[in-house]
């Protein structure tokens, strides 16, 4: 050991830093929806536009969810944060210079290409630094931190804009981009050994080369295995409504229906970010301690949040301002279970090797909902029309009726998830 520091220190501070990066994808992820007022009338775009730009960063972002396994594999996660997270921070500083709507989109783009691999390749070095029970915690805490990141962008997002304008706050964050992109590179390592400490797992998957599992076999037995698609469906039309109003529509819905200002909007936004923080552990601690089921606790908060929706497709602007706060970190606080136990059950459901390309193909679907969504939702807005610049209550309510189609949808997709939870435990 030539090292004055523990490696029970050492593993939280590649947790750390690895944990900050994941809190700027959120914070990119989400920032249109406190600055797409000012974006709008700055860019001179109407709702569909502003909704292919927010939504920009999503095809990008989905699309590199299986490269970013294989990157993992084959380059090394370190490397490859490092590289692409510098291309995100070129996006951030290009988007604050964009003069006109086509260069903002693809400095968009370069955004969710950059800040796309950070996911899995973090998962992947967690791997190496945690035993496997404490993986499952990390990677919990790791989906709070996204939490974090998503508060970030509404109200410290919108005091921020307030003071240096949106291109100064994007331009600020690029900067931030880059130095954790350096912080990663100086500090982290793929694995302990590289750092000069004993492995933890010695025999990891991906050293044992009897069990290896070709990229392109591992995708086709995904796609083949007939419980990865209701999982893949309710991720795809939750996260449709979800990330399409708390990554763009909610903070114009809550400008033009209820009056607030950008600062305002962004708190109440807030409360999705929270709900997200609380419940996204609450969700995993239902599924392992409480009902000792994946699937139930899914049924149950996919149930939840289309109940939670319903007032809002046709009570549109009939809401208090704390009802407004209570309905977003209710709806977000049901809606955490996707990731955490939706993720799990896939996770439970194939062979360890690819439990990567599992994940990064499950990966896909919420980013392709919300790539759609967006737009969708825009093009909604646009077909009942501005009045003065702001979309009326009857535009949203059309819209927001689409939504609890698709969330219904999403329910009954959950219906038919199948049960994951391990036998072995459910006596414990």
């Amino acid at each position: 050991m030539h090292h004055n520091i523990s490696f029970a220190k050492y593993r939280y501070l590649v947790f750390a830093i690895l944990g900050t990066a994941y809190i700027l994808v959120f914070f990119h992820r989400l920032a249109p929806a406190v600055v797409a007022v000012d974006m709008m009338s700055d860019l001179k775009a109407g709702g569909a536009l502003i909704g292919v730009l927010a939504s920009a960063y999503f095809y990008p972002y989905g699309l590199m969810q299986i490269p970013a396994g294989l990157l993992s594999d084959s380059w090394g996660p370190r490397r490859t944060i490092v590289f692409f997270f510098i291309i995100g921070a070129a996006g951030s500083f290009a988007l604050g210079f964009a003069q006109t709507l086509g260069m903002a989109i693809a400095a968009r783009v370069m955004v969710g290409l950059g800040v796309a691999m950070v996911f899995i390749p973090t998962l992947k070095i967690l791997t190496h630094w945690f035993e496997r029970e404490k993986f499952v915690r990390m990677s919990g805490l790791l989906m709070s931190l996204g939490g974090v990141g998503a508060y970030t962008a509404s109200t410290p997002l919108a005091l921020l804009s307030d003071a240096i304008t949106w291109r100064g706050s994007m331009i600020v964050i690029g900067a931030l981009t880059l130095v954790i992109s350096g912080l990663v590179w100086l500090l982290v390592r793929d694995t302990p050994e590289q750092s000069g400490f004993q492995p933890i797992n010695p025999c990891a998957p991906e050293h044992c080369e009897e069990q290896k599992i070709g990229l392109f076999c591992g995708i086709i037995m995904v796609l083949k295995r007939r419980q990865f698609w209701p999982m893949a469906i309710c991720s795809f039309f939750g996260s449709l409504v979800s990330l399409s109003f708390s990554g763009l529509w909610g903070g114009p819905f809550l400008m033009n229906v209820y009056g607030m200002t950008r600062t305002r909007a962004g708190a109440v936004l807030s409360a999705m970010a929270i709900g997200m923080v609380i419940g996204a552990p609450v969700m995993s601690w239902l599924s392992n301690q409480v009902f000792h089921s994946r699937k139930k606790v899914l049924i149950l908060s996919q149930l939840g949040g289309l109940c939670v929706f319903a007032p809002l497709a046709f009570f549109t602007g009939d809401f208090s301002e704390t009802e407004l706060y209570i309905w977003c970190f209710s709806y977000s606080f049901f809606m955490s279970s996707l990731v955490v136990v939706g993720y799990s059950a896939i996770k439970d459901s194939f062979p360890i090797q690819i439990s990567g390309t599992a994940t990064g193909t499950l990966n896909i679907f919420p980013f392709a909902g919300a790539a759609l969504g967006q737009p969708l939702i825009g093009w909604y807005l646009d077909s009942v029309g501005a009045v003065d610049g702001r979309y009326p209550v009857d535009a949203y309510s059309a819209a927001f009726k689409m939504c609890l189609f698709c969330l219904l949808v999403a329910f009954i997709a959950s219906i038919l998830v199948k049960e994951t939870f391990p036998q072995k435990q459910a006596s414990a």
